[in-house]
């Protein structure tokens, strides 16, 4: 039973989410995994492709959030960049369910919305989406290349051409690094791309 007479509760949260968040900065191989999928997204971009995101739940949320600093800005003012979550359409995810099933709602999307040379970012704090999974093989279909946001486990690390592991297995933390994640590869693109609009 948590104790609204203390704060040990939060203060417990906020250690354990700082844990997880010391473990990736101990993780070379996982930084380093940041800065190549920032690459695959900035090198997409500048080539005239576009980053497309899905996931379920705080998942999709993430999709929305991420996208949307990127196509309107992040740190500071510059022009928009092309990117999109397959999340947002509540007509287009009840039809696509309805008519194919769930774990087809990502996948029909791509498959009508994606083109070679994107980038699909598909988050999964299991690592074992259905959706996202099925997603994902069609991207390699297409010629798309896959980012994976997953956890410690799951399917999603050895089916995506880079995978953003966070090292843990609770998923409000794993949640919480992929936004910080998120955010870093805003800050990369954003800066990579438009160096010169930034404020001096």
């Amino acid at each position: 039973m948590v104790d609204l007479t203390s704060d040990d509760y939060v203060i417990k949260h906020i250690q354990s989410s700082i844990g997880v968040k010391q473990a990736i900065l101990k993780d070379h191989p996982l930084l380093y995994r940041v800065v190549e999928a920032a690459k695959i997204c900035v090198d997409a971009l500048k080539r005239g492709n576009k980053i497309i995101l899905a996931g379920n739940g705080g998942s999709a949320a993430d999709a929305q959030h991420i996208a949307a600093e990127i196509v309107g800005r992040y740190n500071y003012h510059r022009p928009g960049l092309p990117a999109m979550s397959l999340s947002t359409d509540t007509s287009m995810l009840t039809a696509i369910s309805n008519d194919y099933g769930y774990e087809r709602v990502f996948e029909r999307q791509l498959e009508a919305q994606g083109k070679a040379g994107d980038v699909f970012i598909g988050i999964s704090t299991s690592g074992n989406s259905k959706n996202i999974l099925l997603a994902v093989e069609q991207a390699k279909k297409m010629g798309i290349t896959v980012v994976g946001l997953a956890g410690s486990d799951g399917m999603l690390q050895n089916k995506s051409d880079v995978c953003i592991n966070i090292p843990s297995d609770y998923t409000p933390h794993i949640q919480e690094a992929h936004i910080t994640i998120g955010h870093i590869l805003c800050g990369m693109i954003e800066e990579s791309i438009f160096p010169d609009e930034k404020p001096k």
